[in-house]
């Protein structure tokens, strides 16, 4: 069965060593040394990984980030590609569940930074594998939006979430869905048919899980 997170975790490594530690993601201020050092405290720091969904550590988990980006940049990504068996968010039984979406999100996060970047044509499989994770990410990251909003991947399927009244429909493949619900819109390539206010309330939400 084919691996898919590891793919992306591969692909991302070798995207990181292409572009160096001070290229453009994005994540808002952040350069990819800076994300290199959030998937290390997220896989090998899980008493500063829990900072990263706990606002109440949120400054510690930020500050343990801080020293690890200040080490070796090829240290660094080596680490990002070698995640650790204990970790028990890396480790063989895991790892497809935890880390398909957070590599495929990140990697694309350093692929759009850029002008003129053009969208890949992923495998049949990972595509299916990241619609699978479409409803629940919806359910959640749409769960107060004042509108029903559907979510549609043409030839996969569609779901419901938002508080209801007006209705609004976001169209597009799974990863371009994934990548509008965890707040990247401007970079997702979607299409919303609804009311016009409402379709530009939802383009500059603060989406996110």
């Amino acid at each position: 069965m084919p691996r898919y997170a590891r793919s992306e975790r591969l692909a991302l490594a070798d995207l990181f060593l292409a572009v160096g530690p001070d290229a453009p993601t994005l994540n808002e201020g952040w350069t990819t040394r800076d994300l290199a050092a959030h998937l290390i405290v997220r896989e090998r720091r899980p008493d500063a990984g829990a900072g990263i969904v706990l606002p109440p550590l949120a400054g510690y988990a930020e500050r343990v980030r801080r020293r690890i980006a200040a080490r070796d940049w090829a240290a660094l990504v080596g680490q990002v590609r070698r995640p650790p068996l204990w970790s028990p968010l890396s480790n063989p039984l895991v790892d497809e569940a935890a880390n398909l979406m957070e590599f495929f999100i990140h990697h694309e996060d350093v692929r759009r930074a850029v002008p003129d970047w053009q969208p890949r044509e992923l495998p049949a499989g990972l595509t299916a594998g990241l619609w699978r994770r479409v409803g629940p990410v919806a359910r959640l990251a749409l769960r107060r939006f004042p509108a029903r909003v559907l979510i549609e991947a043409p030839g996969h399927g569609e779901v419901g979430s938002g508080r209801g009244g007006e209705q609004l429909r976001v169209v597009g493949d799974p990863g371009e869905l994934l990548l509008f619900l965890s707040g990247r819109q401007p970079a997702a390539r979607v299409h919303l048919d609804g009311p016009p206010a409402v379709a530009e309330r939802l383009r500059t939400a603060a989406l996110g899980f």
